[in-house]
């Protein structure tokens, strides 16, 4: 009798945990968006960067900028009709613990992105906010309790080397795919909300999303940024990965994992202004 393949069998196992994780959210709605609602800070840098965005098309006075968060890109800008788009409104952070800076209202046309906004976009969802530290905690946990990589280890010490690992994989990869790739291919990074039409029309726009993205002169283009940005993160991971992690088979199936995860953060990014809405009852 022929025996599973030990990374399918891996990668079932991961992937049953990641819908448990998603139920465990979903059943916690309520404490974490208490959280959320105590987390919120009138001076975040991304409403710094909406006022410095609205004053583009009515020149002003720039406010002095604090900590450079005045390049920061703003995934929320008040349209110049000021309706109500809380149907489609995002916010800084999903479930406030995954970082959502790049996510912008739907029925938004924002400018191109310059180099340096790209790099101050990917800083704020990597190092720069708290919830980067938190998601890759839980990740790590995740990881740890999957025993994903053996060599590691068990208890705090093994829980370290999961935790700084995971984190740094998680700036890679967020460079790569945000900054340093899109600034190249000249490419928007930013995932653009579609927020109408039916289930099925909007899960595809958002898997749709890993692969066809904006260019920064406002045409579409394959997605070379999440494609080849994960890439090379996968690549780079065997530089701090055990050697057994390591290898051009187990870079495929990393640069699969991220690409797994790319798809599915775009689906929670695309309906997390109808989980605020209708779950969690925010405006």
């Amino acid at each position: 009798m022929t025996k599973p393949c030990p990374i399918c069998k891996k990668q079932l196992t991961k992937l049953i945990t990641e819908v448990v994780f998603v139920l465990f959210i979903i059943l916690f709605l309520p404490t974490i968006a208490w959280s959320q609602a105590k987390n919120t800070d009138p001076t975040d840098p991304l409403e710094y960067a909406q006022q410095s965005l609205t004053s583009h098309n009515n020149p002003a006075p720039a406010p002095p900028s604090d900590s450079g968060a005045g390049s920061l890109p703003d995934p929320a800008p008040v349209s110049q009709d000021k309706k109500d788009n809380s149907q489609g409104k995002q916010t800084k952070r999903m479930f406030g613990v995954v970082p959502n800076f790049a996510a912008v209202n739907a029925d938004t046309q924002l400018p191109p992105l310059s180099t340096r906004e790209k790099f101050s976009l990917a800083a704020h969802d990597s190092i720069l906010d708290y919830s980067s530290f938190t998601w890759a905690g839980i990740l790590a946990a995740q990881a740890m309790v999957l025993n994903s990589s053996p060599e590691l280890g068990s208890g705090i010490g093994g829980y370290g080397r999961y935790y700084w690992r995971t984190f740094t994989d998680g700036v890679s990869g967020t460079f790569f795919t945000e900054a340093i790739v899109p600034a190249i291919t000249h490419e928007d990074p930013r995932y653009y909300t579609l927020g109408h039409g039916g289930f099925l029309r909007r899960t595809g726009y958002a898997i749709s999303r890993a692969f066809i993205t904006k260019t920064d002169s406002g045409g579409t283009s394959f997605n070379f940024s999440e494609v080849v940005g994960n890439g090379l993160e996968a690549g780079l991971s065997n530089a701090y990965y055990p050697p057994q992690e390591r290898g051009l088979s187990q870079t495929a199936v990393n640069w699969g994992t991220q690409m797994e995860s790319a798809v599915l953060n775009h689906v929670f990014q695309e309906f997390w202004p109808d989980i605020r809405r209708k779950l969690l009852r925010q405006k």
